[in-house]
């Protein structure tokens, strides 16, 4: 009987233990989702990477981090970095999880975006460890009009990969990588911009608030490219990030035939030309949303975000939601 009430009290206890580390209200910035089996993973901003699971997209545990401590190559690369990782972006192919990632200068177009690839994203598995792949892509002040942050892997029908990336300076960029999806394919001198707040090239866009002036005022960021029906969708976040009550992000969207765009809001207007339909702002709840990824579970799509939370002190708060879809666009569910 004693032997019977210990094995009842550990379980206890571990049961206990376990619905403790799970939480539903939880923390995130810059969130992307996929599922590897039953279990949910979340990527997003945070030192190393942060990592999230779930069995049921509500309860939520905080994993180990991906990168236990800076890549080498990225202090290198961008002074001052000490290991916050931004916006990661998870996909699969042939076998591998890619992990794409950002480092970079706060204000500065210093940044570099590199890759990571791992077997299994289960972190009880023995085969689970990332592989880091070092540096994509690079921006440096004074020779690259663009940033190489929020980068997010998209395949073309034909099945080449490429990256969207970017956050202001000339706005939104896309770029060929190799089939191997490790490295640019193209020359980086003359990758197209495919979103931006301008509606002329030469039109000058004031930075507001504090926000640095190197940075100039051409809030846009965050790509996103997913494929429905017969189009390509690009989502971004526009204005600003970051700043608590004072967040005034938003999402906006476009639509195109062709990967390449141009991609068209749903006035006509070209993205790359200023365009870009509201798909989501802030409101007495949330003081402003952003920085979202799309993924399909169980033949349903969904929408990962964040917001700053107006009842929490403008906390950065995950948000996932259904999307749907209405007249060919986007409609985030009610």
């Amino acid at each position: 009987m004693k032997k019977i009430t210990t094995i009842l009290f550990l379980l206890i206890v571990s049961f206990a233990s376990n619905a403790q580390e799970l939480k539903t209200d939880i923390s995130v910035h810059d969130p992307v989702i996929i599922k590897q089996d039953s279990i949910y993973y979340i990527f997003c901003t945070g030192m190393g990477i942060a990592v999230w699971s779930s069995t049921d997209k509500m309860h939520w545990k905080h994993e180990q981090p991906v990168f236990a401590s800076a890549p080498q190559w990225a202090v290198d690369a961008v002074p001052g970095f000490k290991g916050h990782i931004w916006a990661p972006d998870i996909s699969y192919y042939n076998g591998l999880y890619y992990l794409f990632y950002s480092a970079s200068a706060f204000g500065k177009n210093t940044s570099v975006i590199g890759v990571a690839t791992n077997t299994t994203l289960h972190t009880n598995d023995a085969a689970y460890k990332w592989v880091d792949h070092g540096k994509v892509i690079q921006s440096i002040p004074g020779k690259t009009n663009w940033n190489a942050i929020d980068p997010n892997l998209i395949t073309d029908k034909d099945g080449t990969p490429y990256l969207v990336f970017g956050s202001f300076w000339d706005g939104l960029k896309l770029v060929k990588l190799t089939k191997d999806r490790l490295a640019v394919a193209e020359d980086i001198n003359n990758i197209p911009t495919i979103a931006t707040r301008r509606k002329q090239a030469s039109e000058a866009l004031p930075a507001v608030d504090n926000n640095p002036v190197d940075a100039g005022g051409n809030a846009i960021e965050g790509p996103f490219i997913y494929k429905h029906g017969k189009y390509f969708y690009l989502f971004a976040s526009i204005d600003y990030c970051c700043k608590g009550p004072k967040s005034t992000y938003k999402m906006i969207i476009g639509r195109s035939k062709t990967l390449k765009g141009p991609y068209l809001d749903k006035t006509g207007l070209a993205m790359n030309k200023g365009g870009g339909t509201i798909l989501l702002q802030g409101d007495d709840k949330w003081y402003g949303v952003g920085h979202n990824g799309v993924a399909n579970f169980d033949g349903a799509d969904y929408i990962i975000f964040h917001g700053y939370d107006a009842t929490d002190r403008g906390i950065s708060k995950l948000r996932l939601e259904k999307l749907d879809w209405v007249d060919g666009w986007p409609v985030i569910g009610k």
